[in-house]
Order: structure tokens, then sequence, then C-alpha cells
């Protein structure tokens, strides 16, 4: 397995992207809590991630909507069910916990839901940022609730930025 890894810098600061041989398995916020010890991360290989760092310019610059990058998810098999959920999220669109436990069949695992989206290991890519608590309001995210505010706000509709009073 040839796990390498690259730094690229985003409106939401330095993301950490960490790729194992074809597939994407990790974009981590500086900073994040779950962030994967620095040895999983392989050595710098930034000339490896020229299509990652063209789809997230384009999505910083309003652009893109839909990523198309290989991904392999390494979690537990309901981990992976959730982030394959939340990956079917639309851009500009909002899930909440309840919502997304209730498409997995069981409307009691939202808090399960929950701590299974604090472990996503793709951000922005699999866009965690898009579950929200069942009255709509933010809540946790790994990397931090300002970066979830701005990436909402990033996929707002035009309509509703033109109608928002602040």
């Amino acid at each position: 397995m040839s796990t390498r890894h690259t730094v690229i810098d985003s409106p939401v600061g330095e993301l950490t992207v960490v790729a194992e041989n074809e597939h994407l398995v990790g974009l981590h916020f500086e900073g994040r809590e779950h962030k994967n010890p620095a040895t999983t991360l392989g050595p710098r290989a930034d000339g490896d991630f020229r299509h990652t760092e063209q789809q997230l310019c384009e999505y910083f610059a309003g652009e893109r909507t839909r990523f198309d990058l290989p991904l392999a998810f390494h979690g537990d098999e309901f981990e992976q069910r959730v982030w394959r959920l939340i990956a079917e999220i639309g851009y500009g669109e909002t899930r909440s916990y309840g919502e997304l436990a209730r498409e997995l069949g069981n409307p009691g695992l939202s808090r399960a839901v929950g701590t299974a989206t604090g472990r996503n290991p793709i951000a922005v890519i699999v866009p965690c940022h898009r579950v929200v608590g069942a009255d709509g309001s933010l809540t946790g995210f790994g990397g931090g609730l300002d970066r979830k505010r701005f990436l909402l706000r990033l996929e707002e509709p035009p309509a509703e930025v033109a109608g928002r009073l602040f």
C-alpha cells in the first residue's frame, strides 16, 4: 500500500489530503481533533494530487458542486454506511442526524449517526458540513463551526443570499 499526502491552502485554512494507492482516504482541516497520526500520512507527494487540488479550487470558487474523485473509506460497516449517505447529500442541501438515521432504517440511531459523522475522514468531499441539528441549527463539526458556516454559505443558493438581511 502506497500512502502519501499533500497540504493544500484553502479559504478555510490548510487541508491535509491523504491517498492510499489511487484512492483518497483523508482530507483533514488544520487542527482537526480526529486527524490521523502523522505516521499514517506517508511521504509528502504534492504532484500526485493535482486533480484533487483542482477540484477543491473549483469548489471554493463556486464552480464545482460535485466531486469526482476515487474514495476509499476506512471505518466500520456502520460508519461507512453513514459516510456514503452523507456523500449523497446534494450541494446546497442539508440533512439532520435524525433524517440520516431514518434513511438507515432506525430513527433511534441519530446519536450513532452523529458519532460516525464526527469521524468522517474525508471532510468537504464527503460533506459532513451539510449535516445539521433537527431544528436546522449548526451542531458540532470537526473543523469548527466557523468553517461549517463558511462552507454552508458558500453553497447557499443565490436567491437565499440575495434575500438575507445580514
